[in-house]
């Protein structure tokens, strides 16, 4: 910090009661009243450099005279340094008063003009060296607040505000001035130079007027993170992390920050975190800021969604508004619609994309959905949370955005544990997203077994699962049509089966549900055991055994095929329905009766794809 002394004389102005006074030989001609401060002077040195004090007196009167100042600026500190000046009292100027004195010297006129030499010129010339330093610069600008109408009016809060845009500019292998950096891992003696962002801490101490306007000169000329990175530091200095109930005023200050802050947030895509603008969206909810402001920190930050922390999502449930009406729910949702309007526009087909950006379009899509999926894992469990908001946030995302569904099962199953009094209806619109294709064995295996799932979704997980069973064992692969039919929807795969089934044998459909009926039914001990580890872990079959099973399965029914062509039978479909007469040779109908056991899905599966015509072998 730069320092100026002025004066020799050590006299001091002494005090008696509210009185301050000079020590000298002479009686006082002249008294001053500052405030509730008295004065008691002499003409002499005083009307030689004071302008106003030179039209307010009588310089040929030599009775006593009393004069008001109540409106110089800087009050009596700012005259006493003046006055000592007059007397030639030794003063110490420094940035922490240099602007206080600099008004009062031209509030009292004592310009060159008066005298050589006079107490504004050397002001002006030692302020000026104070705005060469950097740390004097923000101390000076920080004290023009006290003073603002005479700070604006002689420019000096200007001057300080470009000295500072200046250094700002500077190249960083120029930097050699002191400045705070305390970010964690910094070591100066590791770095040759300053880092890019050394000015940050530092301009987040000005207040929000000073700060506003040295951000609005240099934005235009710095890089835009670097613009983002001094908003982030001086909402952490200056915003807290919950809302204080008992400081009310303070609310509408910080509500003026975070204003600002998201008016200045650059457009550039990756200014600022996600992270960061999730912090400023739950504190938008807690100082209740315009629904405008709100809007804007939810469209940045679902631009860069693929970028958000789970914990960040779930801290915007703390808002006490947001945790009762559950508006934290609609707020991920938009975030997520911003998202794909952003993964839209940067994928459109004609905009010349690239492999390499293809793929991390993909990988960023990939990752908002297991970042959705997993946020719905974690509220799912709330007794209070409607289905339709759970809903609602499931089919935001596109049909190809999920890799795999095991995350989304999670949630179905962890949701209809903590409600299990939701209709058929809403059951089937939570699981109407769920693809039995994208589920992992264990998933299948924990899906087949639980009884909160609609009986529609868990007949769709046996034909998926038995389906892949009987792919993985023929050796030239299925027909055409059973590979269309993998390829469908699995919604669509099971109505169009349905149908199909319906159209053949009315009673197949309720033998399909005695089926799944009576799966659901095995092994209820280690169903039980199973539903109590949770679904992380699943009972696994063994690969090879399931293999086993299916190829005893389609033993029996060959074999049961032959020895019907050997006597001459007749079979009417594959649907497991048992036939109810047979032909012998000798041309006689003759009874047969019914079995005993119905097949099960499996079986008649495994008697489809033998029915199906075999691809030669190249």
């Amino acid at each position: 910090m730069k320092f100026m002394k002025i004066g020799t004389r050590l006299e001091a102005i002494l005090t008696k009661e509210a009185t301050r006074y000079v020590t000298l030989d002479v009686s006082s001609d002249l008294t001053v009243q500052v405030n509730n401060t008295k004065y008691l002077l002499h003409k002499f040195p005083l009307l030689s450099k004071c302008g106003l004090l030179q039209q307010l007196c009588d310089p040929t009167n030599s009775d006593n005279q009393t004069v008001e100042l109540h409106e110089i600026p800087g009050g009596e500190e700012a005259f006493e340094l003046c006055i000592k000046f007059c007397y030639g009292i030794s003063i110490n100027l420094s940035a922490h008063n240099i602007v206080q004195a600099l008004c009062a010297s031209h509030f009292l006129q004592m310009s060159d003009a008066l005298e050589k030499g006079n107490l504004t010129n050397k002001l002006e010339y030692f302020f000026g060296s104070v705005l060469q330093a950097w740390k004097d610069s923000i101390l000076a600008l920080q004290t023009t607040q006290a003073l603002p109408t005479w700070s604006e009016n002689l420019n000096i809060t200007g001057r300080c505000v470009d000295a500072i845009a200046r250094k700002i500019w500077t190249d960083l292998t120029n930097v050699t001035w002191s400045y705070t950096y305390t970010r964690a891992g910094f070591i100066r003696k590791a770095h040759a130079g300053a880092p890019r962002d050394w000015w940050t801490e530092d301009v987040a101490d000005l207040d929000l007027q000073f700060f506003r306007r040295v951000i609005l000169v240099v934005r235009s000329s710095i890089p835009p993170a670097l613009v983002g990175e001094a908003l982030h530091v001086y909402a952490c200095q200056h915003l807290p992390d919950e809302l204080d109930p008992n400081s009310s005023g303070s609310v509408v200050k910080h509500r003026e920050i975070l204003e600002f802050i998201v008016s200045q947030i650059p457009t550039r895509k990756g200014s600022v975190s996600t992270s960061f603008l999730l912090r400023l969206l739950r504190l938008a909810n807690q100082f209740c800021v315009s629904d405008r402001v709100v809007a804007e920190i939810m469209r940045l930050a679902g631009r860069q969604l693929e970028e958000a922390k789970l914990v960040d999502l779930l801290k915007l449930r703390s808002s006490p508004s947001c945790s009762t009406s559950f508006n934290y729910i609609d707020m991920v949702k938009a975030m997520a619609e911003h998202f794909l309007v952003e993964h839209r526009r940067t994928s459109y087909p004609d905009s010349g994309e690239r492999q390499s950006d293809s793929e991390r379009s993909h990988q960023s899509m990939t990752r908002v959905a297991k970042l959705i999926d997993s946020y719905l894992f974690e509220i799912a469990a709330d007794p209070n949370l409607p289905v339709t908001k759970v809903i609602e946030l499931t089919n935001t995302l596109p049909d190809n955005a999920r890799a795999d569904h095991d995350d989304l099962y999670r949630v179905i199953d962890t949701y209809l544990k903590e409600h299990p009094d939701i209709s058929k209806s809403e059951k089937k619109k939570l699981c109407h997203k769920l693809d039995c294709r994208k589920l992992s064995t264990d998933a299948c295996m924990h899906a087949v077994q639980n009884d909160q799932l609609p009986l529609r979704t868990v007949v769709q997980v046996l034909l998926q699962e038995h389906v892949r069973a009987a792919m993985a064992m023929s050796p030239v692969g299925l027909h055409g049509n059973v590979k269309a039919m993998l390829s469908a929807p699995t919604g669509d795969m099971a109505k169009d089966m349905t149908l199909a089934t319906k159209g053949k044998d009315p009673m197949n459909g309720r033998m399909m549900a005695s089926n799944v009926n009576g799966q659901r039914s095995i092994d209820q001990s280690s169903h039980e055991d199973h539903q109590r580890r949770g679904m992380t872990s699943p009972p696994v079959f063994d690969k090879a055994t399931i293999e086993a099973v299916e190829v005893d399965q389609a033993s029996e029914i060959a074999e049961e095929d032959d020895s019907k062509s050997r006597t001459g039978s007749k079979v009417v479909n594959f649907s497991g329905r048992p036939a109810t007469s047979e032909v012998t040779q000798d041309g006689h109908s003759k009874k047969k009766m019914k079995p005993k056991r119905m097949p099960s899905i499996s079986s008649m599966i495994a008697k489809l794809t033998s029915k199906l015509p075999i691809q030669k072998q190249r």
